[in-house]
């Protein structure tokens, strides 16, 4: 399957699946942040792996949080927040401004990546009756470029295409813009079109 070759339908249903996600995560985040966050997904783009390197700025150091998708679908989704946004939201959650990413907010931020991923395999889930579950997360500080790289291409687990739900948070009423990557093993995305009957 030639991803680039989707239809509007198929991108419009995944975009709907990712909506679907991001209101479950909302709702979560609202509670563990107590305050209300409202999350939605602007924008599905599906684009070529190398590609990523040159659509985005690779030098920007952020926060990356890794978790492998197992079970009928099977891949890697990275979450990537800018590093002063993280240690914004680790403040919120333990009271105290933060300067660096202590373990605490290690933590904090394995638990988020762990909400947000959740919430959109549990929606793909409910939508496709596909079993999905998650690995336990990972936290990375680095350059997104190494970030992609050493989490995607040495792990091996990758398509010659990701998906990408461009994320958009509205915390205190400010916007917050988040990237959410799924990179499925060849043929996952096409069991999840099929299961929408959308192949």
């Amino acid at each position: 399957m030639d991803y680039s070759e989707l239809t509007p339908m198929q991108l419009d249903v995944l975009q709907e699946v990712g909506n679907i996600g991001a209101g479950n995560a909302a709702t979560a985040l609202s509670e563990l942040l107590n305050e209300k966050v409202d999350m939605s997904v602007p924008a599905v783009n599906i684009i070529p792996f190398d590609d990523i390197f040159s659509s985005i700025d690779v030098e920007v150091v952020v926060i990356g949080v890794v978790v492998r998708v197992l079970g009928d679908i099977p891949g890697n989704i990275l979450f990537t927040l800018e590093k002063d946004v993280a240690l914004r939201i680790i403040s919120g959650l333990v009271g105290k401004e933060q300067q660096q990413i202590t373990e605490i907010g290690n933590s904090a931020l394995c638990e988020i990546g762990n909400i947000i991923s959740s919430s959109f395999m549990n929606a793909i889930a409910e939508l496709t009756k596909l079993e999905v579950r998650p690995s336990v997360p990972a936290v990375a500080l680095d350059m997104m470029a190494a970030i992609l790289s050493t989490t995607f291409i040495e792990a091996g687990q990758f398509d010659e295409y990701v998906l990408d739900l461009e994320t958009n948070f509205l915390q205190e009423n400010e916007k917050i813009r988040g990237h959410f990557y799924y990179i499925p093993m060849p043929g996952s995305l096409e069991k999840i079109l099929n299961s929408l009957g959308v192949n």
